[in-house]
């Protein structure tokens, strides 16, 4: 019998291991700078504390059986450190800046030999709503993905607010198609909607609230916007010119723009976003990929509050395997596992206990690894694993505790 690892699942090798932590590190260390601390949630969590945002299907999330009660694998994080912020972190001062690297499992209708597990670092703001709130996010996310090499992409920048509004005006009965066809830019099924023609212009108007800033800008005049629809649009103005006068200047020293395309039609599957939504887009090999997502959510700490009490919050993800991808083409990702600097060799059994007290006081020198060899092997064999393993330096240890030193060459 052949054991494998289960269907959509995969296991990570060292080298897999090697980039993922290059990824993470260089991340961690953005984070560090922005004064973010990093929070490790439950992999396990109950169902209705997933599912209590409204933004996770039961269907999705990969069940664990239990006696006393329901539980599931976290398809998110969001959730999870909302609830840990309310009931483990009462009392705590406010904004909390946190930040996490986790593993997340979720099942697609389709998730026959697909993947199920993924693996995510994010941030979250909580306790801090507003224009500096969610600049701050925004341009974490930039600097996030400038300390990567990556200068290819694009945020795609949505207000959930607005457009729940502009979908207010559609009759209840179709307002579900009408979103879910914006949300699939189904221009097919908005045309073929039972619809007034004032409906069913609006409603293909909506589709096309996508592009430069301010071309969008013009288009959603035309909508005949009410007071809050107005307010809300301010503030994403006000934002946009924000991120375009506080975006960092490339290694020229040249201004550049923040790259941001205005999606108004951005409609997410996760009901509990309040404002701003987004898509950060890389280009892949010629070929788009969402490297990471996220928004605000004023109302969701409220509902694991034992009091109700309302938190506002705002974060991002990153896909950490689609970074691994994105950046496979840069050629910045470590190559290879790294290499052991030392290898300690007994000369003969008498010798062992002297060989691994060299191996310990090498191993008192920062980031040195060092390995011991473990016996039965020829000299010329030993230095065919060194070479194997590019170790450069081999310690040959006598009796007395006396080290002969070799270097090897890289041939």
């Amino acid at each position: 019998m052949v054991y494998q690892s289960p269907a959509g699942a995969r296991d990570l090798l060292p080298l897999d291991v090697a980039q993922k932590h290059w990824v993470e590190e260089r991340l961690q260390q953005v984070f560090h700078r922005w004064g973010y601390h990093r929070i490790i949630t439950s992999t396990l969590e109950r169902l209705d504390t997933l599912m209590a945002g409204g933004a996770i299907q039961r269907s999705t999330v990969i069940h664990i059986q239990d006696r006393e009660e329901e539980l599931g694998l976290r398809p998110e994080l969001t959730a999870s450190i909302a609830r840990t912020a309310v009931t483990r972190m009462a009392g705590t001062t406010f904004p909390q800046r946190l930040y996490y690297n986790a593993n997340v499992f979720c099942r697609t209708s389709d998730s026959h030999n697909r993947q199920l597990e993924f693996y995510q670092t994010g941030v979250e703001l909580l306790g801090s709503e507003g224009l500096l709130a969610d600049a701050e996010v925004l341009l974490l996310l930039a600097e996030c993905l400038n300390e990567l090499g990556l200068h290819h992409w694009q945020l795609i920048l949505g207000e959930a607010e607005i457009t729940q509004s502009l979908l207010s005006s559609f009759p209840a009965t179709w307002r579900d198609r009408v979103r879910l066809a914006i949300a699939q830019l189904d221009r097919v099924t908005l045309e073929t909607l039972p619809l007034s023609e004032e409906l069913r212009a609006r409603a293909l108007l909506m589709l096309d609230l996508r592009g430069n800033p301010a071309d969008v800008w013009q288009k959603v005049t035309q909508l005949g916007l009410d007071a809050p629809q107005q307010a809300a649009l301010h503030r994403l103005k006000s934002l946009i010119e924000i991120l375009g006068r506080c975006f960092s200047v490339d290694s020229n020293q040249k201004r550049q723009n923040f790259p941001v395309i205005l999606d108004l039609s951005m409609i997410r599957t996760f009901d509990y976003y309040t404002g701003i939504v987004f898509e950060v887009i890389g280009d892949t090999a010629n070929q788009p990929r969402i490297l990471g997502q996220g928004g605000r959510y004023d109302r969701l700490l409220e509902l694991y509050h034992p009091q109700g009490k309302t938190i506002p919050g705002i974060g991002f993800v990153l896909n950490t395997e689609d970074l691994q991808q994105a950046l496979q083409s840069t050629h910045q990702l470590p190559q290879a596992t790294p290499a052991s600097h030392w290898l300690v060799v007994a000369r003969s059994p008498t010798a062992y206990a002297a060989a691994f007290a060299y191996a310990e006081k090498l191993r008192h020198t920062p980031e040195i690894r060092v390995e011991m060899d473990l016996g039965d092997r020829q000299p010329e064999e030993i230095r065919t694993y060194a070479r194997q393993r590019r170790i450069q330096q081999i310690a040959w240890l006598q009796d007395d505790g006396s080290a002969e030193i070799e270097t090897l060459d890289r041939s």
